[in-house]
């Protein structure tokens, strides 16, 4: 190949744009080396709903959110929970790195690229104590474009780049190797697969009709995670921190989201830690028109729908939706089973449930403001999330209890629900909504919650009972554990260069993104703030960019 990069960039996702921009910037020559077509640039960022994790912006501030760098990093690490010597020495410099970032420049950063966010800010994982896992306030930023505007902001540089012969991209090239000169990683080499024209997502072949060999000064490995890669998740699976790993799993991202590289990383020297550590939703539901294989979605839950186990009883706090992911995975797997419940009403549905995914999100996807208002302001749910109560598998709509449970029943892989007990459950709590007050903690919790002008403007239905006609029909949803993010991976310093097991660096070799946990092996611990994985991609790619094009100068 007559191009003779100074870098070569594994993997065309987000943080390998956001590394390769950065190239471009000091006038290095980028390789972009990926398995899938050029339709597929900017990865599974792509498919985001675009959320961004920030700490006191002019958003939150206009809200009357009060936030700072010291509440913020006070979640931070009581969600992270960081307790392994070794392996979190860098992710909590990391934490502190990137909560700083968060609070300072990362804004500004990405408003330059020309980036902007919506008015409104959402409360994700709102957790259950102070000192625990949890976001005290409003950070989730909605990227006014969603996922495909993040990756526009930085792929368009990236193409700029290609145009002045600065980047050049090597589609369908899957590395099966990094080469080793003595004690430096100084390429890499591996199989071309058979050309495809095949749309964004689909699952493509993995025909060989070659190989390859690439040198270079520097390889940076920003190849994603092992979220469909369901072998590889049961393997890594924390049962005894989370419970039996599911039996049926749902994938939240593509077939090529398959961890290869990981492996492929570790046998050339490279340190992976905290391969336990991972974060899966709870309210996966199957796609009624799926892109990609099995293809899942995930609810984003207002706190007002009511939670039940497999069993019919409902879970604890702070089980809450929208609360704590990973101690209500706890819950539903302790039931022996791998799929919970959710039951509301209509009222519930229009004014609470968003669904992940750009493509779910049309009107904020496609920044057209006006769809945005009549679309989730006026009255009916959002056009998608309609169309998943008409055609969803794992919806059931009735005008009665007994009918509703009598269409769960129908859906159920365990257990058989009993109508009458899940009418006690449902009328005890019915019944402290006569008050302003109540001794019910989600009751209380939703009355927080609308406290927040944001909540109770766009996303926190007003309480009512459940069993209201005049909020009808009743629904109910089976919820699924749908695979999403690793939150372990390669370890890296600062600069984003690969770490070796015994500490020292690995020359010629750095990681970015969620290969490498985000930053340092495992920014987030045990629990994500959310909004926090694209952020991590940028923060990590872009420091691993800026050290590349140091070392090389």
């Amino acid at each position: 190949m007559s191009f003779e990069p100074d870098v070569i960039v594994v993997g065309a996702g987000l943080a390998g744009l956001v590394a390769t921009h950065e190239l471009v910037k000091a006038g290095r020559r980028v390789l972009i080396v990926e398995q899938e077509n050029r339709e597929n640039l900017g990865g599974q960022a792509f498919w985001s709903l675009g959320g961004l994790f920030f700490v006191d912006t002019p958003e939150q501030r206009r809200l009357g959110i009060k936030d700072s760098y010291e509440l913020a990093l006070q979640d931070w690490l009581g969600s992270a929970g960081f307790d392994r010597e070794r392996e979190d020495h860098w992710a909590r410099q990391w934490a502190q790195a990137y909560v700083r970032f968060a609070t300072t420049e990362k804004r500004e950063y990405l408003h330059d690229l020309g980036l902007r966010l919506t008015p409104l800010v959402g409360w994700a994982e709102r957790g259950g104590d102070a000192g625990g896992h949890g976001n005290s306030v409003p950070r989730f930023h909605l990227t006014w474009g969603t996922g495909p505007e993040v990756v526009r902001v930085f792929a368009e540089p990236v193409l700029e780049g290609e145009k002045r012969g600065l980047v050049r991209f090597a589609f369908r090239h899957q590395v099966d190797e990094l080469i080793i000169d003595g004690e430096a990683v100084t390429g890499v080499r591996g199989t071309v697969l058979e050309p495809t024209d095949l749309e964004r997502g689909k699952a493509s072949s993995r025909t060989a009709v070659g190989e390859f060999e690439f040198p270079a000064k520097a390889v940076l490995v920003a190849s994603g995670g092992i979220g469909h890669n369901h072998d590889l998740i049961r393997r890594n699976w924390p049962a005894g921190r989370l419970g039996p790993c599911p039996r049926t799993m749902i994938p939240g991202v593509p077939a090529h989201v398959d961890g290869r590289m990981i492996a492929i990383t570790e046998e050339a020297g490279g340190a992976i830690v905290n391969r336990d550590r991972m974060w899966h939703y709870t309210e996966g539901i199957h796609n009624w028109n799926p892109i990609w294989p099995d293809h899942a979605i995930r609810i984003i839950p207002g706190p007002s729908s009511l939670w039940f186990d497999a069993n019919g009883q409902r879970l604890a706090a702070p089980n809450f939706p929208g609360f704590d992911t990973n101690a209500t995975m706890k819950a539903i797997l302790a039931t022996g089973q791998d799929y919970s419940w959710y039951v509301l009403t209509q009222t519930i549905l229009e004014k609470e449930f968003m669904l992940s995914g750009s493509e779910q999100n049309p009107d904020i996807t496609g920044k057209d403001l006006k769809q945005v208002l009549t679309g989730r302001v006026g009255k009916g749910a959002p056009g998608p999330v309609d169309a998943f109560k008409r055609y969803g598998v794992d919806f059931v709509v009735a005008n009665s209890l007994t009918e509703l449970v009598d269409g769960m029943n129908k859906l159920s892989r365990g257990p058989v629900l009993d109508v009458a007990e899940l009418e006690r459950q449902i009328v005890a709590r019915d019944r402290e909504v006569g008050n302003a007050y109540s001794k019910d903690l989600q009751l209380m919790a939703v009355g927080n919650a609308r406290r927040y002008v944001g909540d109770r403007v766009a996303r926190v239905a007003k309480p009512h009972r459940i069993l209201d006609p005049a909020h009808g029909p009743l629904i109910a949803v089976r919820l699924n554990i749908l695979t999403r993010k690793t939150l372990g991976g390669v370890q890296t310093d600062l600069g984003s260069q690969v770490r070796r097991p015994d500490g020292t660096p690995l020359a010629g070799l750095y990681a970015a993104g969620e290969v490498a946990g985000f930053g340092g092996g495992g920014v987030h611990g045990y629990n994500a703030l959310e909004g926090t994985f694209l952020g991590g991609c940028i923060f990590s790619g872009r420091a691993a960019g800026r050290a590349m094009a140091r070392t090389l100068s």
